[in-house]
């Protein structure tokens, strides 16, 4: 009984450290695309698989960028989204969702708005009161789940008529949003209180809140592996990353990434895992097995804090602000360890 109790000790100690990188970089360079505007920041990005668009909110130049992934070319740069951040495109609705944030200013009295933009016609459809500081959201079941950061709540809305549903207060400043399809949460960081908060999208409630571990500081980013029921926590305050069962409810592994870590990109298919950090590094984890394993992490360019993955094809995207005078959109793909 001793020896077993010895062993489990032994196991449980060796499984909670973190993982170390294996390497450098595993990603070798296709393309620098350039991109209209100006030398400003970028934030978030989405893929539409079906009309091979990637959606770019260019925040600090106040505009969204169109760009065809199948001719490799920016193809529309639209006006009027000042301070845009967070950006879902719903293929079946032909709708772009922008979370404009207007500034510094509205993020303190409140001013915050969700534009739908038509993806065929590109033109506005509507437009929505969104909080303070309006950031990531998700679509589940015609509602669209937003988090507004400062505001410390989660606004939803209803996507087809540009509706606003409700308003969850979270206790805390609001992170990243998710979707788990197989539970049927939407997942919210709130970052200051260290909790990882469930809501149940259909009554528009909180269903469950954890608490994450203290190794964790400043839950912001997140993304989940629908197939493995994993989330993914970006904690920007300390440089690390938790990996999260979803079924189990608690943390699995942790590891150490680039230095404010922010966007996640999961490629589902190849079963890879990208985290972006404001220090330009770039981690990149293979997410195939049961323990998830660090292929490797380096500099892929600075201000590399936003990325997406084409899952057609499985290249890596990373706009740029800065390269040579002008913003760039950087092409990457995975190159395996020899």
């Amino acid at each position: 009984m001793k020896f077993v109790l010895t062993a489990f000790l032994l196991l449980v100690v060796w499984d909670s450290r973190p993982a170390q990188a294996a390497g450098g970089l595993p990603l070798r360079l296709v393309a620098d695309v350039p991109l209209s505007g100006s030398i400003a920041r970028f934030d978030y990005l989405s893929v539409d698989p079906a009309s091979r668009r990637l959606f770019i909110s260019h925040m600090g130049a106040g505009r969204v960028i169109v760009f065809d992934l199948a001719a490799r070319r920016e193809v529309a740069n639209l006006p009027g989204f000042p301070g845009a951040t967070g950006i879902t495109v719903v293929g079946p609705l032909h709708r772009v969702f922008v979370s404009v944030t207007g500034g510094w200013l509205n993020s303190v009295i409140g001013g915050g708005k969700i534009t739908a933009v038509d993806e065929q016609t590109l033109r506005t459809a509507w437009t929505v009161p969104a909080g303070r500081f309006p950031d990531g959201s998700a679509f589940v079941a015609g509602r669209l789940f937003v988090s507004d950061e400062s505001g410390r709540q989660e606004i939803v809305i209803d996507a087809r008529a540009g509706k606003s549903v409700a308003t969850i207060p979270l206790g805390g400043e609001a992170g990243m949003t998710a979707f788990d399809p197989a539970g049927g949460r939407i997942y919210v960081n709130v970052q200051t209180a260290g909790e990882l908060v469930a809501i149940d999208p259909e009554s528009a409630r909180i269903a469950d809140r954890t608490t994450l571990p203290v190794a964790c500081k400043n839950n912001h980013g997140l993304s989940i592996d629908a197939a493995s029921r994993r989330a993914f926590i970006a904690c920007d305050g300390n440089a690390t990353l938790l990996v999260f069962d979803l079924s189990a409810m608690k943390t699995i592994q942790t590891f150490a990434v680039g230095d404010e870590p922010d966007v996640l990109a999961v490629d589902a298919q190849r079963r890879r895992l990208y985290v972006a950090s404001e220090s330009g590094t770039v981690s990149v984890f293979d997410i195939s097995l049961q323990r998830i394993v660090k292929l490797g992490e380096g500099p892929a360019g600075g201000d590399a804090h936003s990325v997406a993955v084409d899952p057609a094809t499985g290249l890596v995207y990373l706009p740029l602000r800065n390269r040579n005078g002008h913003p760039v959109l950087r092409i990457m793909e995975y190159v395996p360890a020899r």
